[in-house]
């Protein structure tokens, strides 16, 4: 196998952007678009001179000139479009949130192991240069022992009463919009809390409109997450250790973010590799090479990970009351 022929279920916002990235990645080509209207399929696949384009999901999901589904469809729809595609025998890569709850994602990665088919959960921040430059300086004990994590996500959004930041429906809030990128991020550094409390402002569809999370550990380590939908937030990560400090400045989750260290009174920036385009090409180019390596879960987010962060979030919604329908 010489490409890897990708289609994009999705015509969205986010799918524009994998779209546009995913043309600076080798030995990937783009060959389907899929919408549930084949007008939107139709103009999107003429945008990104893509061949194919399909007015229904199931059409994409059955055809045989695609080896992997990129799922950019709204969060409610991650978990049945992954099966759909699991069960064509199609390799899925599904935009975040990976499901609504653990249950869904555990249906999604069993299916997976049972067929051996690729399945990665693209929290596509985790496969930027910066990010990964954080890690090593985490985990190399640069900054000493981890005392405290602080980050914030947040964007003043207007939107209507029933759009999908708003829909419980459709696993609308802060929390899994933008909120899950601060989770993440502590779930990393400093891992599985021991202790959560959580406070949210809620709307009348008992969603979050913004969501002030805390992790406590054993150890005497914190982390402060906030995420907003109707604020303008500086969307950084501050890392406090014993030997230095860390900030990923805004937007943190981003490829233009830059690490800022500080230590002994110094302050200094680290440069980290910066490629054109919106940064989606990292996690592209990865999961094409699990693809040419016929590797069926990639080592980056383990799917061990990925139930990790549904059950952390499923935890922060239930304290806060947060009820999306059983789907």
């Amino acid at each position: 196998m010489d490409k890897i022929r990708w289609g994009i279920l999705g015509t969205g916002t986010i799918a524009h952007k994998f779209a546009s990235d995913l043309k600076r990645v080798e030995n990937a080509e783009l060959t389907a678009a899929g919408s549930r209207s084949l007008q939107s399929a139709e103009a999107f696949c003429r945008e990104f001179d893509i061949p194919l384009s399909f007015g229904s999901y199931e059409e994409l999901a059955a055809h045989n000139e695609i080896d992997i589904v990129y799922i950019a469809t709204p969060n409610h729809l991650h978990h049945p479009n992954t099966l759909l595609c699991l069960n064509h025998g199609k390799a899925v890569l599904c935009e975040k949130p990976f499901a609504l709850n653990a249950r869904q994602a555990s249906e999604m990665i069993t299916l997976a192991r049972r067929k051996n088919i690729f399945l990665m959960d693209a929290l596509w921040t985790k496969f930027l240069p910066h990010y990964q430059k954080m890690l090593e300086m985490v985990r190399s004990g640069k900054l000493g022992a981890i005392k405290m994590v602080r980050a914030n996500f947040g964007f003043q959004a207007n939107a209507e009463p029933d759009s999908r930041l708003l829909n419980p429906e459709m696993g609308g809030g802060s929390l899994m919009d933008i909120g899950i990128y601060n989770v993440f991020t502590a779930l990393d550094i400093l891992g599985e809390p021991d202790e959560i409390s959580v406070s949210i402002n809620a709307t009348e569809q008992g969603i979050d409109e913004q969501c002030a999370v805390v992790f406590k550990y054993n150890s005497g380590a914190m982390a402060s997450l906030f995420s907003s939908i109707s604020a303008n937030v500086e969307t950084e990560v501050e890392i406090c250790g014993t030997l230095g400090r860390l900030k990923l400045t805004a937007p943190f989750y981003d490829s233009a973010s830059v690490l800022e260290h500080e230590a002994d009174g110094k302050k200094n920036f680290i440069m980290t590799e910066k490629e054109e385009g919106l940064g989606y090409q990292y996690e592209a180019r990865h999961a094409t090479g699990c693809l040419l390596e016929g590797s069926a879960e990639t080592m980056v987010v383990p799917h061990d990970y990925s139930i990790l962060l549904m059950k952390t979030l499923d935890k922060i919604r239930d304290l806060a009351g947060i009820v999306f329908p059983d789907m």
